[in-house]
């Protein structure tokens, strides 16, 4: 794609990755949306930590792609989903990077989810 803007304006703002080998689960109270050992955190100045999963590993069928998108100066421009389980629908509680910043090439494809914007949604890693 390209450089990222906000690298180049903010260059002390960080944005690391960590590949995890622990399995992370994203689900709706009982209902299991991603199960991976191969999901990558992000850890961005003043956000929480976020858990991006290969699409291959996230039930697809769960999620309806929204019109919503977002921009990020440092990671490129999301399109968000919604998510259908547990009986609700959770309007725009995932995203995904299809064309991501130079920076950021391996979050492509991959999806997060908004736990603080969908009740009963939560993310966790096995110890």
């Amino acid at each position: 794609m390209s450089k990222s803007p906000g690298h180049q304006k903010w260059p002390d703002h960080h944005v690391t990755e960590h590949h995890l080998k622990q399995k992370v689960i994203a689900r709706v109270k009982d209902e299991v949306l991603a199960e991976s050992t191969d999901v990558i955190r992000v850890d961005e100045d003043g956000s929480r930590a976020r858990y991006y999963f290969p699409k291959t590993d996230v039930r697809m069928e769960l999620l309806q792609p929204s019109p919503t998108t977002t921009e990020c100066p440092f990671k490129g421009v999301a399109g968000y989903y919604t998510v259908r389980a547990d009986g609700q629908q959770l309007k725009d509680a995932a995203w995904s990077y299809e064309q991501p910043y130079d920076e950021h090439t391996a979050l492509k494809g991959r999806v997060a989810f908004y736990e603080e914007k969908a009740p009963g949604l939560s993310v966790t890693v096995a110890a």
